[in-house]
C-alpha cells in the first residue's frame, strides 16, 4: 500500500513539475490590475521607463503606471529598453498603501 501512495505522490510531483506558469491570469491595464485582488494572476503590456533599484522598475501601458518587481532570474538574458514593448506575467502584491506586481515572466511583445 504504502508503494502504491508513493509511486501517486511521485507522479503528481511529476505533473506539477511540468507547470509553466499561472493559470487564469487576466490580461488587463494597469488601472484594472491595481484594482484586483492581492496575489490576483494577470498579464500586462507596455513598457518599462525606468529602473528604481532592488528589482523594481516603473512600468507603463500608455495610460498609468505602476511599480513592477523583476527578480534577476526573471530577466532569462532579456535586454529591455524604455521603447520596447513587453509582455509581463505576475500576481498582483497590495499592501497597506502601495500596489505591485511581482513579476513571474517578462517577453518581448509580438
Amino acid at each position: 500500500m504504502k508503494k502504491i501512495q508513493l509511486l501517486s505522490l511521485l507522479a503528481a510531483g511529476t505533473v506539477l513539475a511540468s507547470f509553466t506558469g499561472p493559470s487564469g491570469a487576466k490580461k488587463a491595464s494597469v488601472a484594472e490590475a491595481k484594482g484586483m485582488a492581492d496575489d490576483a494572476f494577470v498579464i500586462i503590456q507596455g513598457n518599462i521607463t525606468q529602473g528604481l533599484g532592488d528589482e523594481k522598475y516603473v512600468f507603463t501601458d500608455g495610460k498609468d503606471t505602476i511599480t513592477v518587481e523583476i527578480d534577476d532570474e526573471d530577466w532569462k538574458g532579456l535586454n529591455v529598453g524604455p521603447d520596447d514593448v513587453v509582455v509581463i506575467t505576475g500576481e498582483v502584491d497590495k499592501s497597506w498603501n502601495n500596489v505591485e506586481i511581482d513579476v513571474d515572466e517578462i517577453v518581448l511583445a509580438k
